[in-house]
């Protein structure tokens, strides 16, 4: 199941302790920073940083050199909605096919993965496709992800139908991609009202799990706050299995590397102030074990990271 392999990407073991690590298992590369959805929970509505889409010959060097070093996991996506990426379906293949990654995943908004899309993405060999689903009807969508209401229908249209073209490809070529969706409690008031969407879509995937209200590296908190509801410290993780803020899972166990070539040390490096070297001129292994990469984990382990880039995040209680 889904929460089995984040239960294992959040859980920093013994051996992950270390300012100088091995390859991660993991790895997430932006095809595109760019999102058709502008979500008040997610700063990258705030437009801190450039969007664009990756360099294919970029992104098909790092997923070799990735793959070389004994990354196991890919994931195509960051801050970004995948399915607006043209190539995508050509992504999975290569990252499938050419390069050899046992496990492909992606996260998507779905408003864009119409059958016909998905269908491509599942014979490439797409190996885990989770839905984020964080609204509670037509109107909180509207209000939330600042898009028209219509576009509610379409992506829990798309959605549901999504098995149909699982079972398809299953049929056709043997390979079974998983489906999942997630959703945001944001409170415990909201977490009841979810259920009643969930229900649109519970058939239609394998799994469904709950995450909690993140800040964004503190830079939704004001907004989320006036609101009424209440975001927690960091990324801990999914809900029934939240991870202390520090040390940061994500400091640690996974690799993130934006549309534009930069390793990040966050999963909500929204402003460039996560970056940990350059992949356009560093090897991989060199800006994962860079000397501001190994200073930043040195304050995790002490669990101190005044003056850091983590510091506003995991500030917030």
């Amino acid at each position: 199941m889904i929460t089995d392999r984040i239960d294992r990407v959040t859980r920093i073991g013994d051996n992950d302790c270390q300012t100088v690590l091995p390859p991660p298992r993991s790895v997430k590369i932006e095809l595109t920073g760019r999102c058709n959805f502008g979500c008040t929970f997610c700063a990258r509505s705030m437009v801190l940083r450039e969007q664009h889409d990756m360099d294919r010959a970029l992104f098909e060097r790092l997923l070799r050199e990735m793959r070389e070093l004994g990354v196991e996991e890919i994931g195509l996506f960051y801050l970004g909605e995948s399915f607006l990426c043209t190539w995508l379906a050509d992504a999975i293949k290569f990252a499938k096919h050419e390069c050899g990654y046992p496990y492909v995943f992606l996260t998507t908004n779905g408003s864009l993965a119409t059958p016909a899309r998905l269908k491509r993405c599942f014979a490439a060999g797409l190996d885990s496709l989770k839905f984020s689903f964080n609204y509670a009807d037509e109107a909180q969508f509207e209000e939330i992800a600042k898009v028209k209401r219509h576009v509610f229908g379409r992506m829990v249209e798309n959605i549901r139908g999504a098995r149909a073209a699982r079972d398809a490809v299953h049929r056709e070529t043997g390979h079974r991609c998983g489906l999942y969706a997630s959703y945001i409690e944001y409170d415990g008031a909201q977490g009841e009202r979810m259920q009643k969407a969930l229900d649109l879509i519970r058939d239609s995937v394998d799994e469904i799990y709950a995450l909690p209200l993140y800040n964004q590296a503190n830079l939704v908190t004001e907004g989320e706050e006036k609101k009424g509801w209440k975001p927690t410290a960091g990324n801990r993780g999914r809900v029934g299995a939240l991870r202390d803020p520090l040390p940061c899972w994500a400091v640690f166990t996974e690799g993130h590397i934006t549309w534009d070539g930069k390793l990040s040390a966050c999963c909500f490096d929204h402003d460039g102030r996560f970056h940990m070297g350059d992949l356009t001129t560093s090897p991989f292994l060199e800006a994962w074990n860079s000397e501001q990469f190994q200073t930043l984990r040195a304050a995790h382990l002490r669990r101190d990271v005044t003056a850091t880039a983590c510091e506003k995040c995991v500030a917030y209680r």
